[in-house]
Formats: structure tokens, sequence, C-alpha cells
């Protein structure tokens, strides 16, 4: 059983990524700390359910994962207030603007797939494991989703 000295270590070596992660599926700073603060609170209340600890990483993915997509469905922005967004916020650090825009016209499981890849750096089958897809399926929306995006910054 993990107690709350053991789910603050490691928590430490997961914050950084998992504020990447949420900040580029939700696209706004305050949003991606919301996101963030959310999915901790219900690891944190959910730590019995894990079963074993080297799994902590993938587990607390799939529920920031869960929150953004539930985040994102409950409070859909207009155009107009993500053009503003994109205007006055860098969503993803060291990214270009050009691969952002890219990164935001992909569909939110495309951006999830790319966002848990690049950020959380996980293969096909541990994101198929967190998403409830076959590993082939993500591989080949992966790399759809990677053609689209350098497709677009072609042009």
């Amino acid at each position: 059983m993990i107690d709350a000295i053991a789910f603050k270590e490691l928590y430490k070596t997961v914050y950084q990524d998992l504020y990447r992660f949420a900040l580029c599926m939700m696209h706004h700073p305050q949003d991606a700390e919301d996101a963030v603060s959310e999915a901790v609170l219900s690891a944190y209340e959910n730590i019995h359910k894990l079963r074993k600890e080297e799994a902590f990483r993938s587990w607390i993915f799939q529920i920031l994962a869960n929150v953004c997509r539930r985040k994102l469905k409950s409070h859909e922005r207009t155009e107009t207030e993500l053009k503003e967004d994109h205007a006055s916020a860098t969503y993803c650090d060291g990214l270009r603007t050009d691969v952002e825009r890219a990164f935001l016209i992909l569909d939110e499981d495309d951006q999830l797939i790319i966002g848990l890849s690049v950020y959380g750096g996980y293969n096909s089958k541990e994101i198929g494991k967190m998403l409830r897809l076959n590993p082939n399926t993500v591989r080949s929306r992966r790399k759809r989703a990677l053609e689209k995006m350098s497709w677009l910054l072609k042009e």
C-alpha cells in the first residue's frame, strides 16, 4: 500500500510531464493547472486502487487524460476565445508557434495520442492500455496525426 509520503515522491517524478500534457490538451495555463490538480486529488483519493507502484506514471496519466476530456466537453470554448488565447499564450513549452497550430488542428483523440506519446513518453502498447485501444490502432492514428501535422507545416 502506498502512503502519503510515497505518493508525494511518485508525484514529484511526473508533475512537469503532467502539466505539459495538460497544457497541450487544455490550451490554457489555468485550465491545465486545474486539470492537474483535479487528477492528483483523484489519484490520491484512489491510491488504494493502484496495484503496482511501477504503474503509477501510466495510471495518473490516464486519470489526467480523463479529466482533460471531461473538462473539454463540459466547457467548450468558442473559436474566438481560442484565437485570443492562442495569440496571448504559449501552450507547449519549446514548440514553435506553427507546430502548436498544427497540434490544435488535430481532433481531441489524436491530440491525446500525440500528447501521451511526445510528452508522456509512452509507446503504443502503453497508450493503447490507457485509452482502451488496440496498439495497432494507436500506431496508425499517431502516424496519421503526425502526417497531418507535417502536411500543415508545409503549407
